[in-house]
């Protein structure tokens, strides 16, 4: 029998005893200036964006062996109710409150979402409620650290991992949204420019799950080089469209209105995904390697992970060459690391991160005024090359930062709550070592 924990449900009650002390009852609620249309867009887009942590269960899930799919799976759905209350006590601030020295958030700006209902609306978002465009980015809070989960997959403690998940959204995912989004952030007046996360989440993400898969360790299959299918292939088929479905929130959301901004962010969304799911199975091809199922998900999710940062600030047709590129780069850094010892069990790092890297450079060379009034110096292709090296030094900060916060933070993780499963836990299956539960043909 489980050791009993009482501890994080007296947490949840703290947290709902603060509800009841700072309800956040608005005075006057701001209606001058906002746009319905916006307002609409911006609420469908959160709606497609939340649809993307669902997705990302089924890429994952079947990705994985099947003793280890709900687990897997569990691992983002968690992060849906986790994040969603962490968002409203203190995440929006330290995110988008009052700036403190373009690091960090002030925690007491939006505390327990004080002033959000009836606040000004977003500076950079002037048409749609606060509430509106704190309840999108939510969605962008929530969907990070399930990505990272890819990476430590089959082995990770799960009470652990929603530990890590807490510490690395305060930690990582906070500062780096309000370095790069808020006004006064460091990155944004330095002149990055990251239309919907490239740097933001998928970085930061691909660079802690490098971090995890190299704290965690081997599974204990890789070293014996057992090899157990994907438990699910059209599970990786359903989770693809949803993100890709999804993804239009992501990036046409991004423009914050119903704009032809938005629509232009749309299309180089779905062309750049096309191009490099097409680019992923043609590398296969190449190699005299058959096209799968298998292989055009993930090239397509590539391709949507390339473009984000660049999708509202690029060309349709550069998009194809932003798609393929990313995907030919990717299968072949996921190749490099089928070759070594690192054990990053669903390929986070080679996908979101170098993914958000590529989709990073692509924007310092294609970003152009005629697309982005936003742009201030045009890309390294325009015959300037000032933005260029910003993103090249901004990719290393950002890099070096993510990359050693999440090691830290699984370092202190691990000293409160230890992040690996035991052996015989990890033969039996994380479904039924971690929750009791099962597949019916895994049983």
């Amino acid at each position: 029998m489980q050791k009993k924990s009482y501890l994080p449900l007296i947490l949840l009650l703290l947290v709902s005893v603060l509800g009841v002390v700072f309800p956040s009852v608005p005075k006057t609620i701001v209606t001058e200036g906002i746009n319905s249309g916006d307002t609409a867009w911006m609420l469908v887009s959160a709606a497609l964006v939340l649809l993307m942590t669902p997705g990302l269960a089924y890429f994952y899930g079947g990705m994985v062996n099947n003793k280890n799919v709900i687990s897997t799976m569990l691992q983002s759905f968690i992060a849906m109710g986790v994040i969603s209350i962490l968002w409203v006590v203190v995440g929006f601030s330290l995110a988008f409150g009052e700036s403190i020295g373009g690091f960090i958030g002030n925690p007491t700006t939006f505390f327990m979402f004080n002033g959000v209902l009836d606040g000004k609306p977003w500076p950079l978002a002037a048409t749609v409620p606060l509430v509106v465009f704190a309840f999108f980015q939510l969605k962008f809070a929530m969907i990070t650290p399930a990505l990272v989960t890819g990476s430590m997959a089959e082995r990770i403690n799960f009470k652990s991992y929603v530990l890590f998940m807490v510490l690395f959204s305060l930690f990582v995912y906070t500062p780096l949204a309000h370095m790069t989004w808020h006004p006064d952030g460091y990155l944004f007046k330095l002149g990055v420019l990251d239309f919907a996360g490239g740097t933001v989440v998928h970085m930061s993400a691909g660079w802690a799950a490098l971090a995890g898969a190299l704290y965690l360790k081997r599974r204990k299959s890789q070293v014996e080089s057992s090899y157990f299918p994907p438990a699910n292939i059209p599970f990786v088929l359903l989770g693809t469209g949803l993100l890709w479905f999804g993804w239009f929130g992501f990036n046409a959301g991004s423009a914050v209105g119903a704009t032809p901004l938005a629509a232009s962010a749309f299309a180089t969304t779905n062309t750049a995904a096309a191009a490099a799911g097409l680019g992923w199975v043609l590398f296969d091809a190449s190699k005299g390697k058959k096209v799968s199922a298998l292989g055009f998900a993930i090239g397509a999710v590539v391709g949507l992970v390339a473009i984000t940062p660049a999708a509202g600030f690029v060309t349709i047709p550069t998009s194809i060459f932003i798609g393929s590129v990313a995907g030919i780069i990717s299968n072949t850094v996921a190749h490099l690391r089928a070759k070594s010892t690192l054990d990053d069990t669903l390929d986070v790092f080679p996908c979101h991160g170098v993914g958000g890297m590529v989709g990073m450079l692509m924007t310092g060379i294609f970003a152009s005024k005629g697309i982005n009034s936003a742009v201030v110096d045009e890309g390294l292709a325009f015959g300037d090359t000032k933005l260029f090296f910003i993103h090249l030094m901004a990719l290393v900060i950002v890099s070096v930062f993510a990359f050693g916060a999440s090691y830290l933070l699984l370092i202190v993780t691990n000293a409160i709550l230890p992040l690996r499963v035991s052996e015989e836990d990890e033969k039996v299956g994380l479904d039924v070592s971690q929750h009791d539960e099962f597949l019916v043909d895994a049983a």
